[in-house]
C-alpha cells in the first residue's frame, strides 16, 4: 500500500477549493462561505459512533456558531444518500458534504494511512479546520478527540 505523501497545510494557507454534493440533493463548494469564517470537519464514516458524536456535538453547537458569524460543514467519503439517512436518523442541521472521491480529504491532507488492530489501511484522519473569512487557515486540529471537540472549536471561533 503506498500511502499520499503528507505535505502539512499550515496556518495561513489557502484552504483548497472544494466542490461536492451534499446531503439535501444539493451541493457546496468553499466559495458558498466567502466572508465568513469556517468550520470544516472531516470524519471518518456515517453512523459510527464517534462520527455521530462529533456531528451531533456540532449540531448542538449550530445556533451558537451562526451566532459567532461561522458556518460548519461536516465531510466524509460517504454518499449523499447516506448522508441524508445518518442527517434524517440523528436529527443533523449541519449540512454533510459527500466526497465519495477523496479529492478534499486528499487535499486537505486528511486521506492517510491508518492503522487499527494490526492493519494498515487508508482513511480519513479525524480533523477540523477553522477557516477565516479570507479563506486562509486559522487553526487546524488533528486526530481530533470527539469529547469536547465542538465546544474547543466554537472558543476559537469567538476568538476571531
Amino acid at each position: 500500500m503506498t500511502a499520499i505523501p503528507v505535505v502539512e497545510l499550515g496556518i495561513g494557507d489557502e484552504a483548497p477549493y472544494f466542490d461536492l454534493p451534499c446531503d439535501g440533493g444539493g451541493r457546496v463548494c468553499l466559495a458558498d462561505f466567502a466572508g465568513k469564517p469556517l468550520v470544516l470537519f472531516f470524519y471518518p464514516k456515517d453512523d459510527t459512533t464517534a462520527c455521530t458524536a462529533e456531528s451531533v456535538s456540532f449540531t448542538a453547537l449550530a445556533a451558537d456558531f451562526e451566532k459567532a458569524g461561522a458556518a460548519v460543514l461536516g465531510m466524509s467519503p460517504d454518499s449523499v444518500r447516506s448522508h441524508d439517512k445518518f442527517v434524517k436518523k440523528h436529527a443533523l442541521s449541519v449540512p454533510l458534504a459527500s466526497d465519495e472521491e477523496k479529492t478534499a480529504a486528499q487535499a486537505y491532507r486528511v486521506w492517510r494511512e491508518k492503522s487499527m488492530y494490526g492493519r494498515t489501511f487508508m482513511g480519513v484522519v479525524r480533523s477540523t479546520f477553522l477557516i477565516g473569512a479570507d479563506g486562509r487557515i486559522v487553526r487546524i486540529w488533528d486526530k481530533v478527540k470527539v469529547a469536547g471537540h465542538a465546544q474547543e472549536v466554537l472558543a476559537a471561533v469567538k476568538e476571531l
